[in-house]
């Protein structure tokens, strides 16, 4: 479903883009290719827009910054920047392709369960995925649909995931990664079914508390994301002190997504603090992805059963 939008919508920067290089030329007399440079510029630049806004609406409804974590004018720029390329490059290449499952053989890590953020798929996951391959580790990245569904509706296609994943590699448990709303959608989890299958969760950038930008979104989701609602607060109400106990939040305090920053904190879970990388970076930034792999070789050994393996498809 998201790749449908997602190619409808470049369709129509592109017939945007075009539109503007044929009234550049009429008005200023440009050639065929300076043309095109100033209609891909002016959707960039719009494009480029709509992400500063929403650093400004997270530094309006932010948490304070720690002074360890204050960043310079050219850090912000930076951090900007880097934002802007990986929703660029998320939105118009990687979510437009599905992540492929992953069986790795002869491993004794573990497999991981990738679950994606609000309006996202699993080609979210490229660069973590490719950083799974190459230590070993199998995984399953599934697409949560519908893109607007309760929160609660991905709790039955995480329990089908989990099952295949220990069905294809003889694991009788899970380690859990999962982005933005991915992480409320593993609490969700927990809540119904526990702890059984799922030796750790790792949240990165979860609004554990919700966020103020929901209220910008669509969807039963985006409502239940909203700081402080009535889904987040019964969901913390139910959440059990050992199930706390599993989840590692590594959340950045200059998330343009999530705000309040400090949403992504939860009483009784792990805490991995990181400054001056926005929301949609978090799964893809070099010093994230190496913390994400500790975090999976951490998961102590006593877990780190495994059986007779099927096939993963």
């Amino acid at each position: 479903m998201l790749k449908r939008i997602l190619i409808v919508l470049l369709l129509v920067q592109a017939a945007a883009a075009l539109g503007v290089a044929l009234a550049a030329q009429q008005a200023w007399g440009l050639g065929l290719w300076p043309a095109l440079a100033v209609g891909v510029g002016a959707v960039l630049v719009l494009r480029l827009l709509i992400s500063l806004h929403n650093f400004y609406l997270s530094w309006r409804a932010g948490s304070m910054v720690p002074p360890a974590f204050k960043v310079t004018p050219l850090g912000w720029l930076r951090l900007v920047l880097y934002e802007f390329h990986a929703s660029l490059a998320a939105s118009s290449i990687h979510m437009l392709h599905s992540t492929a499952p992953h069986v790795a053989a002869g491993t004794q890590q573990l497999p991981v369960l990738l679950l994606h953020g609000y309006a996202c798929n699993s080609g979210y996951w490229t660069q973590l995925s490719a950083r799974l391959r190459q230590a070993g580790i199998s995984h399953l990245a599934p697409d949560l649909e519908p893109l607007g569904a309760d929160i609660d509706h991905y709790v039955a296609q995480v329990r089908a995931a989990i099952e295949q994943l220990c069905a294809a590699t003889g694991a009788r448990q899970v380690v859990i990664v999962a982005h933005s709303m991915g992480g409320l959608v593993a609490r969700a989890y927990l809540r119904r079914h526990g702890e059984a299958r799922v030796a750790r969760v790792i949240t990165l950038g979860t609004p554990h508390h919700g966020t103020a930008l929901a209220s910008w979104g669509l969807g039963r989701n985006a409502a239940q994301m909203r700081h402080r609602s009535a889904w987040l607060r019964a969901l913390d109400a139910a959440d059990a002190n050992s199930q706390r106990g599993l989840i590692t939040s590594i959340y950045s305090h200059h998330d343009n997504i999530v705000a309040p920053q400090d949403s992504s904190q939860l009483a009784g879970a792990h805490h991995v603090a990181v400054g001056a990388i926005g929301h949609v970076a978090l799964g893809r930034h070099p010093a994230i992805l190496r913390q994400v792999l500790a975090e999976i070789a951490a998961v102590p050994l006593a877990a780190r059963r495994v059986d007779s393996p099927g096939q993963l498809r």
